[in-house]
């Protein structure tokens, strides 16, 4: 997001990850196991796999700690850039964590959560919106929490599309709050990166974009993005997508 935020931006986020990871929770918490077992959206994993990866995207803050002194955060875009080279550990760990909670999965994301949001509100304390050591490198707190956020959203989404059905808006696990600040986080780092001047029309459409999550098209681009100045246009970024 640009970090570092303010005390009240970092609660904000703060406040939209624990909703939208008890919103998901509870959508996660009625499936029936019919579908727990069906192949997911997510090539490779059924959907007690993608499940457990929600696990994993908390799991990670176990491992968060303060960054010293004059520690050089990384950027969001250089944080999540280098989430491609690390697929083949990320689907080890998520596969070793869906048989580590198979006994009782709910029971086992709820130990994560609890885990991790209490990690969370002790690195708060340290500073306004501290530097600290990710799995990846060293990022604002207030980007390690919108990176949680990119993952409960991204695969939130992916659930939904495993079922096969059209969810009802008002049943979906996804908060829009949620989907915004993704979908804006997402374009942040495109911005970054080529210096246009862009706005989202269509979070959830270019959030399924920047992830890869649909086939790139200039035309679903368009309708998802849009140009802040009339005399400008979407530029084409099929070379830059998807970014995680």
């Amino acid at each position: 997001m640009g970090g570092p935020v303010d005390a009240t931006e970092l609660t904000a986020i703060d406040d939209v990850l624990r909703r939208q990871w008890l919103r998901l929770r509870r959508w996660v918490g009625m499936l029936e196991p019919a579908a727990l077992r069906r192949p997911s959206a997510v090539e490779g994993w059924t959907v007690t796999e993608l499940v457990a990866h929600l696990g994993r995207g908390l799991e990670a803050f176990a491992g968060v700690q303060p960054a010293a002194a004059g520690t050089v955060p990384l950027s969001l875009g250089e944080y999540v850039s280098a989430y491609r080279d690390g697929a083949d550990e990320i689907d080890r760990l998520t596969r070793d964590l869906a048989e580590r909670i198979a006994a009782d999965p709910m029971h086992g994301l709820d130990a994560l959560a609890s885990t991790a949001f209490a990690q969370v509100t002790q690195l708060r304390e340290l500073a306004p919106d501290p530097v600290v050591h990710g799995l990846r490198g060293p990022l604002h707190l207030s980007d390690m929490l919108v990176t949680r956020l990119v993952e409960l959203v991204v695969h939130g989404d992916d659930l939904v599309r495993s079922l096969g059905r059209p969810v009802p808006a008002g049943e979906s696990p996804l908060e829009p709050d949620a989907v915004r600040l993704v979908a804006e986080a997402l374009l942040e780092v495109v911005v970054d990166r080529g210096g246009w001047d862009l706005e989202v029309v269509d979070p959830l459409g270019w959030v399924r974009l920047a992830a890869g999550r649909v086939p790139y098209d200039t035309g679903a681009l368009s309708a998802a993005l849009q140009a802040r100045h009339t005399s400008e246009s979407v530029p084409d970024l099929g070379t830059m997508l998807p970014l995680l």
